[in-house]
Parts: structure tokens; sequence; C-alpha cells
């Protein structure tokens, strides 16, 4: 039985920019700070919500690097190190481990794809490489390539492969995933909105959007699940829909940075090809935010 990174809940970090667009690591660090004392249990660095598609090779150590060196042994740092080609994979992933990332989250090859048989091949080379535990990531709505069940048991197999971050959105899935793999492939739900669901059959945990705003809550979600205090966890799962609903009505991460602004944070905007969202998803999330407590501090959207 393999050592699971995490249990619990795992924020994909937002990557915090100044108005220009360049990175904030200063408000990165606060960041991170902030969700270890609300209680998070790991941090994913350059995932999709930190706009790993457009931050530079130069930019993406930068971010792993910050978030390492604030984190200080505390919680896990899951470090983003997927693209489409292999190599460039490998080199960032070495990159991570040089640093002191404790494990990285690869995400399939997108545009070009593969055969079932080639991500086997991709996400063994680049954990063999990297020497850490990788975590494969399943979200076939960006990419166009699915994760099989039968690949996912094979890839169980491997001592690096240390979980799935299934973002399928298909419960019955992740269900047979664990029947399949058991404690051999941890399964993450990387939808929050079925956080509650997957953790009911089996699942380790979820790798937030959420979080962003609400560590303590999603954290507290994740150990009732874990804890088979399902009414509880199923209570916090109803509770958050809303905000969650709001913070999916246009792609991630434009509404969680939106949101990090009016909740006061330097979070700044997102990059281009990525911008504001429509003023109808601002008002549903100033609305939502302010349902669960959350204090409006910004409304002009550059933060504190």
């Amino acid at each position: 039985m393999k050592q699971a990174v995490f249990s619990g809940a795992a924020t994909a970090l937002i990557t915090p920019m100044y108005p220009d667009g360049s990175v904030n690591l200063e408000e990165m660090k606060r960041l991170v700070e902030w969700q270890i004392e609300q209680g998070i249990d790991a941090l994913v660095a350059c995932g999709t919500t930190g706009e790993c598609a457009t931050l530079s090779r130069e930019e993406h150590l930068q971010v792993v690097s910050c978030v390492v060196e604030q984190a200080a042994g505390r919680v896990p740092v899951i470090a983003g190190s997927g693209s489409n080609d292999t190599a460039f994979s490998v080199v960032t992933s070495k990159e991570a481990a040089a640093i002191g990332a404790d494990a990285l989250m690869s995400v399939t090859p997108y545009y070009n794809k593969t055969t079932q048989e080639g991500l086997l091949r991709h996400f063994c080379t680049i954990a063999e490489a990297a020497g850490l535990p990788l975590i494969v990531y399943n979200v076939p709505s960006r990419t166009g390539m699915d994760i099989s069940v039968e690949t996912c048991r094979k890839l169980s197999e491997h001592p690096l492969i240390a979980g799935i971050k299934e973002a399928s959105g298909d419960v019955a899935k992740a269900s047979r995933i664990v029947e399949y793999c058991g404690e051999d492939l941890p399964v993450y739900s990387g939808n929050d909105d079925i956080a509650a669901p997957i953790l009911s059959m089996g699942g380790k945990g979820v790798v937030s959007v959420v979080s962003n705003l609400l560590p303590d809550h999603v954290a507290d979600l994740c150990r009732r699940g874990l804890n088979q205090d399902m009414a509880g966890c199923r209570a916090m799962q109803l509770r958050l829909l809303g905000l969650i609903d709001a913070l999916f009505a246009q792609v991630n991460p434009i509404p969680i940075k939106k949101a990090m602004n009016f909740a006061g944070w330097r979070a700044g905007p997102c990059r281009l090809p990525l911008i504001d969202p429509s003023e109808k998803v601002q008002r549903l999330l100033r609305k939502e935010m302010q349902r669960l407590g959350i204090s409006i501090l910004d409304t002009g959207g550059e933060g504190r």
C-alpha cells in the first residue's frame, strides 16, 4: 500500500499578479501562510487555477520555489508540471524536485493527445525522471483526453504514481477507480461540487478552487468525509454549492481571481486570453460571498 501524498483538502492556488500582469510573489507568500493557518492539508502550485499555461518557465520556478519556501515543510507542496510534451514535462518536473516540491501533478497531454499506452509511458517517464510521487490529472473537458479505468489500474502498479485528480465530473467512474485500484491509487476529486460524493465512495480528498477563499470550510468538509461523518460532509457540500456554481459560471480561474480581489487579496488580473468575468458573474460572486459571510473589501479588482 502506497503512502498518500495528502488526505483532505489541497488548494489549487491562484497565482497573484500585479496590475501589469507580473507575478506578485509577496502576495503569494501571504496567501500560502493564511492557507496553512486556516488548516489546509496541501498546496498545489502552478496548476490550471495558477494560470500555468501562461507562466514562463522562469515564473513557474519562481512560484513553486516561493510556495515551497513559505510552506517550510508544514504541508505538502505539489508542483504542477504537466504539458503535452513529455520531454518538457521531464525538465520542469526535475526542476520542481530540485527546488524541494514534495510531489508533482501532471495533466494528460492535450492537442496532440495520445493513446492509453502513450498515457502510461508519459506519466511513468515523468515520475521516474524526477524521482517524486506523481498525481495524474484527468480533465477531459480541457484536454480532450480521458484516462480509462484500466489505464488507472496499470498506473496504480507503478511505485511513483501516487494518485489521480479525477476531474471528469463522473462520480461513477471515480468509484470504479477506487474499486479497482484501492489504496494503490488514491482518488482526489478535481471538482468542488462533487467532493462529498467522491469522499463517500472512498476518495481521499479534493483539489479545490473554492478553498482559495474558504480553506477552513473545504478542509472541514473533507475531514468530516474521511471520518465517516457523511451528514456533516453533505451539509457542508450543500452550503458551498451556490459559491461553487458562481466560481465556475465562467472558465476557471476567471471568477476565483475576481472573487479573491473582492475579498481583499491582491490577486490582480488574469493573463490574456483570460479576461475579467461578466458583470452578471461578478454580481453572482458578490451575492454568494456575502451569503457565506465573506466581506467584500474591494470592488475595483486589485485587492488591498
